[in-house]
């Protein structure tokens, strides 16, 4: 297979880094890195429909590409793995499927570099591989597709590359950007090709970190162990985490006793992307929460009793999140406001007429993003993706088993289910108009023309009035005209009939005004009173 053009254009402008940086922190090294960063090795979460080969393949990747101290057989003791290859090391995650994925990104955990998306060639996309692809796309995660069972002879790749093509993934062959390498994850047919393929797109995004900053990461997975007590599995992403240091998350800290690489041996140091098993925390910290190190045992405490503090106010007050009543309260300034949506229907059918009339509705003023879209029951894989896309869910004829319910209710994710088409397109749409900034408009109330000037002990100047058109209101806004020229801009401090106080004055009548913090008005000066109205925008 011909080598993707990118590989080529990146090769002719000589950009790969070398894998070993051994310049210090605060000194720009020959390869030109910023100072105090370095490579550090991609980590990947290898996607897919179920029994499509996702196992397979990473269990083929780990036997094929071992580290030296993995030589003479696998033995998975965390949930990730590193895979040295060509000098290059790659770190893949173990645990997630596409659900925990999301679940994590949804917790603001951003650890995937890069998604492989293994479908099967004989199979062809199915409702997971769907689900996968777009879970790896509103994370904005680079896609890798490894097109598998290609041995098989009932495999048809081409049939693969136009169904992927058809949600946007688009193979470079064809003029695209998406990598697609036609692999056999049992025979290990073009397993290497693969792993080339997964390097260059780390390459093209320039993976950095500073061995020698502060230790910081998160967690991929945690138990509680009989005999161990707390254990976690821990990511670096910056620094370099040691033996005996002091670190916490969110819901946990302690001191670290031990710490055990992806093969089983202790070890006393971990840099970045390194993952690692530690022991010594006081209780288990939740999957996806952000360690950090600190200084002492003290400030641990202090920070743990803030924190179950500030959990309680957020128990109290759950922050909701977007809603079709919300959703203008939601807008960005500045930026086009986009109604995100997880749509799922009864059938086919009646999920492209939806897509369809959706699509339609979207304009400059307002967009809609269909995050994804599926046949079938609501479940905690939607909710989760909605959460973390921050979306609502639409459901025509569908409903949430009891798990996405309780975990929608959780997470403050808004479902909204329909029986009828035009309820939900008319919801929508309304939804829309409240995102869109209300039209302002000036609406002149009145005018009046100042006939007297009346200078009063202790209050100052009042101007005495005959209103010519229209009314005079007390809390209108007030523009002072002198000679066709606006001279004044401000409001009344007060509106008074002969010694009355009144709210408003209509056309015909004489008043006495005295403006706010203004009294250099003449005779003959012009007031017109004017208000703003807030008007909705609609899409028509």
């Amino acid at each position: 297979m011909q080598k993707p053009l990118r590989l080529l254009k990146i090769k002719q402008k000589n950009i790969f880094q070398p894998k070993k940086n051994k310049s210090r922190a605060g000194k720009e090294n020959k390869t030109g890195d910023v100072k105090g960063l370095s490579s550090r090795p991609p980590i990947i979460t290898v996607m897919g429909h179920v029994d499509h080969g996702k196992t397979t393949l990473l269990d083929r990747i780990r036997k094929t590409h071992v580290t030296e101290k993995e030589a003479g057989g696998i033995t998975q003791h965390i949930g990730a793995s590193r895979v040295n290859y060509n000098g290059n090391t790659l770190v893949f995650l173990d645990t997630p499927g596409h659900e925990a994925f999301t679940a994590m990104r949804a917790r603001g955990a951003q650890v995937t570099d890069i998604a492989i998306l293994v479908v099967a060639a004989d199979d062809g996309i199915m409702p997971q591989t769907i689900e996968a692809m777009n879970h790896a796309k509103a994370a904005g995660v680079p896609i890798v597709v490894a097109i598998n069972k290609i041995d098989k002879p009932d495999a048809k790749p081409d049939r693969v590359r136009q169904q992927l093509s058809d949600y946007g993934l688009v193979p470079e062959e064809w003029g695209g950007d998406t990598i697609m390498v036609e692999v056999g994850a049992k025979t290990g047919l073009n397993i290497d090709q693969l792993l080339e393929m997964v390097i260059l797109v780390a390459e093209m995004q320039e993976l950095r970190a500073d061995p020698c900053a502060m230790p910081e990461g998160t967690v991929i997975e945690a138990n509680l162990d009989k005999g161990k007590g707390p254990v976690a599995t821990v990511i670096v992403q910056n620094g370099t985490l040691r033996r005996g240091n002091i670190i916490h998350t969110d819901t946990a800290w302690g001191k670290i006793r031990a710490m055990i690489d992806d093969s089983g041996a202790n070890i006393n140091c971990a840099g970045p992307s390194m993952p690692v098993e530690i022991l010594g925390l006081e209780n288990v910290p939740q999957p996806g929460e952000k360690f950090t190190m600190l200084s002492s045992e003290r400030e641990a405490r202090e920070i743990m009793s803030r924190n179950e503090f500030e959990r309680r106010e957020i128990d109290q007050s759950k922050t909701k999140r977007l809603t079709l009543e919300e959703l203008y309260d939601k807008m960005q300034t500045g930026e086009v406001p986009q109604l995100r949506i997880v749509l799922k229907t009864d059938v086919q059918g009646s999920l492209e007429a939806f897509h369809s009339s959706l699509m339609k509705m979207s304009t400059d003023l307002v967009t809609i993003n269909i995050v994804h879209e599926g046949v079938g029951r609501i479940s905690e894989s939607d909710v989760m993706l909605a959460s973390a896309s921050n979306a609502i869910i639409v459901g025509f004829n569908v409903r949430p088993d009891s798990n996405a319910k309780k975990i929608a209710e959780n997470e403050g994710v808004q479902v909204r289910l329909y029986q009828v088409i035009y309820d939900m397109l008319d919801d929508v749409k309304a939804a829309m108009e409240g995102m869109l900034e209300p039209e302002l408009r000036e609406h002149t109330l009145g005018t009046a023309e100042i006939r007297e000037i009346f200078r009063v002990p202790k209050v100052g100047n009042i101007a005495g009035c005959r209103v010519t058109d229209g009314l005079l209101r007390r809390s209108a806004k007030i523009r002072l005209i002198r000679d066709g020229v606006v001279f004044w801009n401000g409001e009344l401090s007060s509106l008074k009939h002969f010694k009355d106080d009144v709210r408003e004055i209509k056309a015909g009548n004489e008043c006495g005004l005295s403006f706010e913090k203004f009294q250099d008005f003449r005779i003959g000066d012009v007031v017109e009173a004017y208000e703003i109205l807030k008007e909705k925008k609609t899409l028509e």
